[in-house]
């Protein structure tokens, strides 16, 4: 009776997994296809001195050469750099527990929950594409958006609270950036909708059973939370941190992409630029690669 029921869960482990590969086939084949080619080619570019002739390029190898101008000649990149990487562990964080605490109140059952839901939804939508071209490039959503700033910047509370930190001297720096990304909060709201969907679609496959069960041994609601809330969701807290320090990368306002489109395109020098590319895409991913390594130590698997 125990082999078969190995060989059943075996089987329907096999069918589980034959349907993911199936599912992320359109993204291997397109990768392999359109991607793998420029990937390595852009990798030795950065390793040479890429000079442009009448419709044509050639790359002249020259070894690290354009990695030492990233590093010691240009200006400004490795200031960008910190700046970003510094900047991306902050929002990612802040963007995490935006998204979990919001994705709590939205388990709620309260009257209109679903226009609420589809309401923080909306910066998925907000954020792709033309709507994306429209929000930047739109003067009355500039001219409302600086008008909300010009009326809370007369009764901003974070405004009152860092002056007073600054004067007593506790914490200036921690507060400042805590303080820039309340500033910021729709930035926050803008970049938190696919984890806000995760989130939820965790907390409501906890059974309520669990809850009741906590509930009649006397546990509060504090301890239900990290008691059987977080152990539930903790593989979509590691989902979720690297969708976001993905997603970060790839923001339009990263000053590091716009360093490395302003060395390619207006100065036209692809080896410093692929050379940038590359430094910045093997950081972030060690980055991803550590940080999901620690965070998986505390992920809890219910089998």
């Amino acid at each position: 009776m125990k082999t078969k029921a190995k060989k059943k869960v075996a089987g329907l482990e096999k069918r589980k997994a034959i349907s993911g590969y199936i599912f992320i086939s359109p993204f291997i084949i397109g990768f392999l296809v359109f991607m793998v080619k420029p990937f390595f080619q852009s990798l030795y570019m950065s390793f040479c001195n890429v000079e442009l002739g009448a419709g044509q390029f050639n790359m002249v190898w020259n070894g690290i050469e354009q990695y030492k101008y990233a590093f010691r000649v240009d200006p400004e990149y490795v200031r960008l750099l910190t700046e970003e990487l510094l900047r991306m562990v902050i929002y990612s964080l802040a963007i995490i527990v935006f998204s979990f605490f919001i994705s709590l109140i939205l388990n709620q059952k309260f009257h209109g929950r679903a226009l609420v839901r589809a309401i923080f939804f909306l910066p998925v939508i907000l954020s792709s594409g033309v709507m994306l071209g429209l929000e930047s490039n739109n003067q009355l959503i500039a001219m409302l958006q600086q008008q909300v700033e010009d009326v809370t910047t007369t009764v901003s509370i974070t405004d009152g609270l860092e002056t007073i930190l600054r004067t007593a001297g506790v914490g200036v720096r921690a507060f400042e950036k805590v303080f820039e990304v309340i500033d910021n909060i729709y930035d926050v709201a803008l970049a938190s909708g696919i984890q806000i969907v995760i989130f939820l679609s965790g907390l409501q496959t906890i059974p309520k059973s669990m809850y009741e069960a906590a509930d009649i041994e006397g546990c509060t609601a504090w301890e239900s939370l990290w008691k059987i809330t977080f152990p539930s969701i903790s593989s979509l807290f590691l989902v979720n941190w690297v969708y976001t320090v993905v997603d970060f990368c790839m923001r339009s306002d990263n000053e590091v992409i716009e360093k490395i489109q302003n060395m390619m395109i207006a100065q036209q020098n692809y080896g410093a630029a692929s050379a940038m590319t590359w430094t910045y895409f093997v950081i972030v991913i060690a980055f991803v690669g550590i940080t999901s390594l620690l965070i998986s130590k505390g992920v809890y698997y219910n089998d």
